[in-house]
């Protein structure tokens, strides 16, 4: 398996001085995944929980929705000189029965690290029907627990600690309990990781619980708790005006801007225990 971090020689200056030395960044590489060995996207990521990323992945375009519609994920041969396994190409085996993805959602087999969304054709095309709605979810909590989430996410980032470039996200329970925690290169790539963990545990759709996420909240990362049955999400830093209307349509309650005891909810305000919003 691909390594998380990686050594590079560089200068660093500082205050009039400078000397070379080793530095530790985050390790990016390609991974391609495959669905009944046909080539779907090739997202790069931070090799690490590749499995989780594929099932993660798929269950936030709606391919699948349980545990038992993935019956495997393994690594495929790399191409590499001596004929060993570059372990960036991993194939999903779906579940008699189950729709393979549509052609629509190959995009170009490219995704970057910073969008999840590039080649898509159309708005049209990634509002996709949720297996469940999020509308309904008897979720509440008051804003010292959603503010304590920051830190409690920060506190798990180990290879942040390292590198310090790399984007979380968190799932915690209704009472501020970390369940996972998945690091990455791309946002995108830490949610579906996350997602991919929770639906090979049997736990989607995940009702009950929030997202919390390092960056700010692009539309995908909306679409992407929606589809995994996630009530609220919540971010450090600001929204897109197309996230907010996702979550308005969709029922999901979505925070931006979480820093310390300020936040801004731009949906489903009622999910705020009713005593704490004036």
């Amino acid at each position: 398996m691909g390594r998380v971090t990686a050594r590079r020689r560089v200068l660093r200056i500082r205050e009039g001085t400078s000397s070379y030395r080793p530095d530790t960044l985050a390790a990016e590489e390609p991974m391609e995944i495959r669905v009944g060995g046909r080539p779907l996207t090739v997202t790069m990521r931070t090799p690490g929980d590749d499995f989780d990323l594929a099932a993660g992945f798929l269950v936030g375009e709606g391919v699948v929705h349980a545990a038992h519609e993935v019956t495997a994920v393994r690594y495929c041969a790399g191409a590499t000189a001596d004929g060993g396994n570059t372990y960036n190409v991993v194939d999903v085996a779906l579940a008699p029965g189950v729709a393979a993805p549509d052609a629509s959602l190959e995009r170009n087999f490219y995704t970057t690290s910073a969008c999840g969304l590039c080649g898509k054709a159309s708005l049209d095309a990634v509002r996709t029907t949720a297996a469940w709605s999020v509308a309904g979810d008897p979720l509440r909590v008051g804003p010292e627990l959603l503010s304590a989430l920051p830190d409690r996410l920060r506190a798990a980032q180990k290879v942040f600690d390292s590198t310090g470039g790399l984007h979380a996200a968190g799932l915690f329970s209704g009472d501020g309990e970390l369940l996972c925690l998945r690091e990455d290169v791309g946002r995108h790539n830490a949610v579906d990781k996350v997602v991919g963990h929770a639906l090979r545990s049997g736990l989607v759709p995940l009702r009950g619980t929030v997202l919390m996420v390092s960056g700010r909240a692009s539309f995908e990362l909306v679409q992407k708790a929606v589809m995994a049955g996630i009530p609220l999400l919540a971010a450090v830093s600001a929204p897109s005006s197309l996230a907010v209307d996702l979550a308005a349509e969709s029922g999901l309650t979505l925070v931006g801007f979480l820093r310390g005891t300020s936040m801004n909810v731009y949906t489903g305000t009622e999910r705020l225990s009713p005593q704490q919003v004036a």
